[in-house]
């Protein structure tokens, strides 16, 4: 088979797409979006310059190292996520399939994801040294983040072929950052001290560093051509999910493709429902057992919000609040089936109030134990006073799962919605209204919060507040959103 040169036929392609389009357009384009960035820079350069770059050093070397090890480890796993190799969707189409040469194909998805990855790092460690070392700031350490930016992506790339160590170094990767973040915790907890100095063989080591990452990146580049298609497919699609997703404002595409994803690798046998449970409570506790890593990451989180310890207690209240959302959103997708499926619901003569009633069941304890647990652990470390906080958590349950049911049916994005104008230009309407659907019920939990951000010892008083709240909050939506008479679930409220 003969090679053709790939250029003419992308430059074919792209110009048969933008044919309709004026030829300034493209500079007007990245005019505006370069004037942008230069005045949004100037407008939060203060708060920025204080975020990466304080006067003094703040956090302790603990604090450092956990820091990078969670921001290294969330680069690759982010990478791994993503591909790192990724072409558009007229070049899978067209150009993967067709007689031109893979590697310069590839070549411009590499150089991006390369640049991404080392600009991303270099801001990394220049935000971490900035808060942990001593002034003058050492160059050499930002240059050596940077660089181990770029060493990741290239390992990521060596995996993305689906190799036997593959899967094996994801879970160490994952295992590390739950370290990190176990190192941050510990950190708030005790408060380690700060950093002294660095050690002298920063420098050579990052110059052997770079020598060794440069030799890597040649190898890889000419290897491009070894990068299996249906890898590289994978990837194109989720990269295009994510851009329409962008684009339209539209996050439940992400959380189908998540979702999809996941079960697609997944080989699983027929098992039985609990008799003794309602079908559709039953089919979520099953669907939780079948994601053991995520019941364990979300066990894990319970202590996130220790992080938070030092900052304003109202502050810690709507950290634990928007946790009992996530861990009720471990079982939340199925509630997005019955709104595209309702025939599922009509053979188990089940109506909307019932079938959603038995889906709050199972989010409702998840979010129950995640706050109680975490509550828990937060008045161990002193960082709440005396009292029954486990109860309090329990009793935030309801909140959590009917939250994350409410996020679950959001449906698509209303863009007929008339635009709002503001100081700062026009805001679509739809996706704003989109964003908080979920979210507007956690004010159900106000008396959780208010009684965290008084910092006096909890009474069961107030936890018979809170638990009047989640009731009553819960019952009226549970009420206002179903009907005993009809099955749909595809118009939340």
């Amino acid at each position: 088979m003969t090679t053709v040169a790939v250029r003419p036929v992308r430059r074919w392609i792209h110009q048969t797409q933008v044919a309709h389009l004026e030829r300034g357009e493209r500079f007007g384009t990245f005019y505006v979006i370069v004037l942008s960035v230069l005045i949004l820079g100037s407008m939060f350069w203060n708060h920025i310059h204080g975020l990466v770059w304080p006067t003094h050093p703040d956090i302790s070397g603990l604090a450092a190292g956990s820091l990078t090890t969670v921001l290294t480890g969330g680069l690759y796993l982010a990478l791994r996520r993503l591909g790192p190799l990724a072409i558009s969707r007229p070049a899978a189409s067209w150009l993967l399939t067709a007689p031109v040469s893979r590697r310069r194909l590839l070549w411009p998805s590499l150089a991006v994801a390369s640049v991404f990855a080392f600009i991303l790092s270099a801001v990394a460690a220049l935000a971490i040294t900035g808060h942990a070392s001593p002034r003058p700031l050492p160059l050499v350490l930002i240059i050596l983040g940077a660089v181990a930016g770029l060493g990741v992506l290239l390992v990521a790339l060596a995996a993305q072929p689906g190799r036997r160590w593959a899967r094996l170094l994801d879970n160490v990767v994952a295992l590390v950052v739950a370290g990190g973040l176990a190192g941050l915790v510990a950190d708030a907890a005790v408060g380690a001290p700060l950093v002294s100095g660095f050690p002298s063989l920063v420098g050579p080591a990052t110059g052997a560093l770079a020598l060794v990452v440069g030799a890597f990146f040649v190898l890889a580049v000419r290897n491009l051509n070894r990068t299996p298609a249906d890898r590289i497919l994978d990837a194109s699609r989720t990269a295009g999910t994510l851009a329409d997703s962008a684009f339209g404002v539209e996050p439940s595409w992400v959380a189908d493709m998540l979702e999809r994803q996941y079960w697609a690798h997944r080989k699983l046998r027929s098992a039985g429902l609990n008799a003794r449970l309602p079908v559709l409570t039953a089919q979520d506790l099953r669907l939780a057992l079948r994601r053991p890593r995520r019941l364990l990451w979300l066990m894990l989180a319970t202590a996130l919000p220790a992080l938070l310890s030092h900052a304003p207690t109202w502050l810690l209240g709507i950290a634990v609040l928007v946790g009992a959302l996530l861990a009720a959103g471990t079982t939340a997708a199925n509630t997005r089936s019955d709104a595209a499926n309702p025939v599922m619901l009509r053979m188990l003569a089940l109506s909307s109030r019932q079938a959603l009633t038995q889906r709050l069941i199972v989010p409702a304890v998840l979010a129950a134990l995640w706050s109680a647990t975490s509550l828990t652990l937060l008045q161990l470390l002193s960082a709440l006073p005396p009292g029954p906080w486990w109860a309090l958590g329990l009793a935030l349950g309801p909140v959590g799962a009917a939250a994350a049911i409410r996020r679950a049916r959001v449906g698509f994005v209303d863009n007929s919605l008339l635009p709002l104008e503001t100081p700062m230009g026009t805001v679509s309407t739809g996706p704003a209204l989109a964003s908080v659907v979920g979210y507007d019920l956690l004010l159900l939990g106000l008396p959780a919060i208010v009684l965290i951000a008084e910092g006096s010892p909890l009474t069961w008083v107030g936890v018979a507040v809170q638990v009047g709240f989640a009731a009553l909050g819960a019952r009226f939506y549970l009420s206002g959103t179903t009907d005993p008479s009809r099955v749909e679930l595809a118009k939340p409220s």
